[in-house]
């Protein structure tokens, strides 16, 4: 293995932006790590498929030892493992709650830890969230007080990350999409979310890829919410 070939984490890697995030940073020649609750083996042998549920912490720490033994380091860590659950504040169970901060909250948690802590040996390396802009910018039409308790919360600790880990030669930004043609959305459903932003028109997995593989090139930029969202964060 050449020490010049880096290495990817990506959670929640099986499908939609995840899978997307996987085939952009293997066309630029990373080995990567593509950790999902049921994602089946690759055959590319530049990619080391992992099973498991992200809010186990067992489960992050098998992916980043797994990592090592397989690749012998890790470069970037993309946090893209998460749900969005839309209701009305007082409609949500526990369960909601459980599932949402377990996933979005607990499952950046453990994983992020880990991985710096490999990264700090090295000197080097580079940490990416994907939230959400609803954070920023809240819709009536879209009630989501758990996307923005739990992306927001990423986003707080993304600053935070980046201004401790400056100086140890670690970037940490973030990745504020608006709404993207994923399989989540049914085809149906396109047009109504087309006008949930200034552009009227919805974001593409690759836009969001463009984004993380932007900042992870962007040597000078740390603590950065980079929008992705037809202008959504901006207003109405």
């Amino acid at each position: 293995m050449g020490i010049e070939q880096k290495v990817a984490i990506i959670t929640g890697a099986s499908q939609g932006i995840g899978a997307a995030l996987v085939q952009g940073f293997r066309d630029r020649n990373y080995r990567v790590v593509a950790m999902a609750r049921s994602i089946k083996p690759s055959n590319d042998d530049d990619v080391l498929s992992v099973a498991g549920d992200i809010t186990d912490w067992t489960t992050a720490e098998r992916v980043v030892s797994q990592a090592i033994a397989r690749f012998g380091r890790i470069d970037t860590l993309v946090n893209n493992a998460g749900i969005f659950v839309a209701k009305p504040f007082t409609q949500y169970t526990a369960e909601d709650y459980a599932a949402v901060m377990g996933i979005n909250v607990a499952g950046f948690f453990r994983i992020t830890q880990l991985a710096l802590a490999e990264m700090e040996k090295q000197g080097s390396g580079h940490v990416v969230q994907i939230t959400t802009s609803l954070v920023d910018q809240a819709n009536s039409n879209v009630p989501s007080v758990l996307a923005s308790l739990s992306k927001g919360g990423l986003n707080a600790a993304t600053k935070s990350l980046a201004i401790e880990y400056a100086a140890r030669g670690i970037r940490v930004n973030a990745v504020s999409p608006g709404v993207v043609k994923t399989p989540m959305h049914p085809v149906e459903t396109h047009a109504q979310l087309s006008t949930l932003n200034a552009m009227g028109q919805m974001g593409e997995m690759t836009d969001i890829v463009d984004a993380v593989l932007y900042l992870e090139r962007a040597s000078f930029v740390t603590g950065e919410i980079l929008h992705v969202d037809g202008g959504q964060s901006a207003g109405h």
